[in-house]
């Protein structure tokens, strides 16, 4: 396996499990149906939409933090010294 594909699924696999339990605790708090826009109008989405995007989006965001994280933990090549 590639360098890259490991780092890849040390960044994307932790951030799968921990989406998935972000989207568990939220949504144990939360009930979709009383989602609304800033307006006020409802969130013309089904339940399980709603799951989903919600599951996506923890996804990003903590896949994004993580691969900083391992961007900036990585040592450089040169150090300009």
């Amino acid at each position: 396996m590639s360098s890259f594909a490991v780092r890849a699924l040390t960044v994307l696999w932790p951030a799968f499990f921990t989406a998935g339990v972000m989207d568990m605790l939220v949504f144990a708090m939360i009930d979709p149906s009383d989602l609304h826009w800033i307006g006020g109008e409802a969130l013309p989405l089904s339940r399980q939409a709603t799951y989903t995007l919600a599951f996506l989006a923890f996804w990003v965001l903590i896949g994004s933090a993580s691969a900083v994280t391992l961007w900036l933990a990585s040592p450089r090549s040169s150090t300009g010294e």
